[in-house]
């Protein structure tokens, strides 16, 4: 049977990286998530090696579904979606996306926001789409040995449980820090998911490694140690 690798890299040091200002656009996060990630490159959703922007599908038994082209590359992931940050700002009623990343510091600032990006096989990236998270029947693999499962037409989308608790932690990360409304469903799905799924070693170790960046941690998950980022900064919520 295929073993499942963990869910995120495991880190054994911080890299240089981490000692930048944390990132002002979208794009600067990217590029700066590439350089964290690098040492043991492992995408989320499936839990797939990957090496710059080529995944080694063979490397946790993934099937594409449908775009065997956009399957084999990396892309950027926001656990909250960008749609759901937007569609809670009046930029993006006013000129979507595009509008909201040029005009409206607070989209901006969260669009960039480390904590809630990880690198996602292409293909599960565009499938998952905006649709939130949540419960699912079970039902024919969609992407061969990768268990994360979509409802298209519930549009909704179940992820491996290895990551669940991450998700839950990062929604009540991202509601806190940038006023984002939650329903009273996803508070009592992602409330759930986080006992069902404490935090481990390796999302600590995320944690720190992000937060390095950042200039704080996701208090859902624990402190920044700031002796231990390449140069000091002060850690704030």
């Amino acid at each position: 049977m295929f073993r499942r690798r963990l869910p995120l890299l495991l880190i054994l040091a911080i890299p240089a990286v981490a000692s930048a200002a944390a990132p002002r656009t979208f794009e600067e996060a990217k590029k700066i998530g590439r350089t964290l990630y690098a040492r043991q490159s492992v995408e989320f959703y499936c839990g797939c090696r990957y090496s710059g922007n080529t995944v080694d599908l063979k490397s946790c038994g993934y099937t594409p579904r449908k775009n065997a082209k956009r399957a084999s590359r990396i892309e950027w992931e926001h656990i909250v979606p960008a749609w759901v940050i937007g569609h809670q700002r009046q930029c993006w009623q006013s000129g979507g996306r595009s509008n909201c990343s040029r005009h409206d510091p607070v989209y901006q600032k969260a669009e960039a926001d480390l904590f809630n990006l990880v690198p996602s096989i292409g293909e599960v990236n565009g499938d998952r789409n905006n649709f939130s998270y949540g419960w699912l029947p079970k039902q024919p693999p969609q992407y061969g040995a990768c268990p994360m499962v979509i409802d298209f037409k519930a549009k909704k989308a179940m992820p491996r449980p290895q990551i669940r608790g991450m998700i839950a932690r990062t929604y009540f990360y991202m509601s806190d820090r940038y006023g984002l409304k939650m329903s009273s469903q996803d508070r009592q799905l992602f409330t759930a998911w986080s006992k069902q799924y404490p935090v481990e070693t390796w999302e600590r170790q995320r944690n720190q490694m992000v937060g390095c960046v950042m200039g704080w941690g996701n208090p859902y998950v624990g402190e920044v140690e700031t002796s231990r980022c390449p140069s000091p900064r002060v850690a704030r919520r």
